[in-house]
């Protein structure tokens, strides 16, 4: 098996980062982006490389061996409509977008894998490596499945991961089953009669209403839902068509709503239909609903989660590999390929002293990189391992 120069690969895959950190795209938005990513897996030579997947996302392939089995190993590349505030020389080109969730590290470490892969091999089936678009806004997953995905590239299994800042560059956690939550976005809109704010009587104001709604909506988690299931109700915005001294005959109430279970969710909006038509019909308005699902759980199949924690003891060393404390109630859309094959999510850490992700401070830790590449490598070789690989 061939060595790769470690050195040399730490300060290309720092170079893509801050490459790839200067020049952000928003969800479906990639094709610089894209383009850089394909661009490296044919340099690399890997066996086939396809653009353009359920939008702007790149699946590269890489054959060795004679096995039948295929993993798959997903980045995303996506930034946000964040105006960054660092002071990096690599700062954000474009104003207003930024990688403030860390996504131009886990294409770095991703493309870092690839090209360890591709020259040292020491596997036998095949890997997709699945550049994912839109992750942020819970669409790219869906996107490039519904482009046939599995049809297409068929694998078994996927991994993934996330940078977390808070947790030490160096340090590697996840756990089995629920590990992120899903999110539920609403809108509930009040209809009434507006009027003069000094005659209340001859109308049927809706902002009464509508906080008397933002209030008993806080009773679905404390009295509805189990205590044993974690769900989180929050109300973003309350928006009516009032002004100073008109009160409003419109108000809309929105927000998300997150939970680990999809009878959890069906709960919530039950609940929340129920309340919705309750207090509008107290106060004398109308009332609509409208309740999506965004992202679902992330599930992580237990099996996969003990395979990840052995490829983990050999990179970060055992003493550095944890089971996650608890769930985390952000949303991830990796979760939608678990619908298809099982899979296991895992966070490496970004430092202490890491700006929070989705911050304009917020800037990926470089030390963090070849870590990353070394996981994804180490866990397909042992996913895939050579019929010879124990001899």
């Amino acid at each position: 098996m061939a060595s790769t120069d470690v050195d040399k690969l730490v300060a290309e895959m720092r170079a893509w980062r801050h490459d790839l950190h200067a020049h952000p795209e928003f969800g479906f938005e990639e094709k610089r982006t894209a383009a850089f990513v394909a661009a490296k897996l044919r340099e690399f030579g890997l066996d086939d490389v396809t653009e353009n997947v359920g939008g702007t996302g790149v699946v590269g392939t890489l054959r060795r061996g004679t096995g039948n089995r295929a993993i798959a190993l997903r980045a995303d590349m996506d930034a946000l409509r964040i105006a960054e505030q660092g002071t990096a020389s690599y700062c954000s080109t474009q104003p207003g977008t930024m990688h403030a969730c860390g996504h131009d590290g886990h294409t770095a470490m991703l493309l870092g894998a690839a090209k360890l892969l591709a020259e040292e091999g020491g596997f036998d089936g095949t890997v997709r490596f699945v550049f994912q678009p839109a992750e942020e806004w819970g669409k790219g997953a869906l996107a490039m499945l519904d482009d046939g995905l599995m049809a297409r590239f068929p694998f078994d299994e996927i991994y993934g991961l996330h940078n977390m800042p808070g947790l030490p560059v160096g340090k590697f956690e996840t756990r089995a089953g629920a590990i992120m939550s899903a999110e539920d976005n609403f809108e509930i809109t009040l209809k009434g009669v507006g009027g003069h704010a000094a005659r209340p009587h001859s109308g049927n104001e809706t902002l009464v209403a509508a906080c008397a709604t933002v209030v008993n909506l806080q009773t679905i988690v404390s009295r509805r839902l189990s205590p044993a299931d974690i769900a989180v109700v929050s109300v973003t915005e309350l928006i009516t068509d009032g002004t100073r001294n008109a009160l409003p005959g419109l108000a809309r109430i929105l927000g998300d709503a997150r939970s680990f279970r999809l009878e959890v969710s069906a709960k919530i909006e039950q609940q929340m239909r129920t309340i919705a038509k309750g207090t509008a019909d107290a106060y004398g308005c109308e009332v609509e609903v409208n309740y999506t699902r965004e992202f679902v759980p992330l599930l992580n199949d237990p099996a996969l989660v003990d395979q990840a924690f052995a490829a983990a003891g050999v990179v970060f060393g055992t003493e550095n590999v944890a089971i996650a404390a608890e769930p985390m109630t952000g949303s991830e859309d990796f979760a939608r390929f678990l619908a298809h094959v099982p899979g296991c999510f895992v966070f490496i850490g970004n430092g202490r002293d890491s700006a929070p992700l989705h911050n304009p401070h917020y800037d990926f830790n470089d030390d963090a990189l070849i870590l990353g590449a070394r996981f994804h490598a180490e866990i397909t070789r042992q996913r895939l391992a050579a019929p010879d690989a124990g001899l």
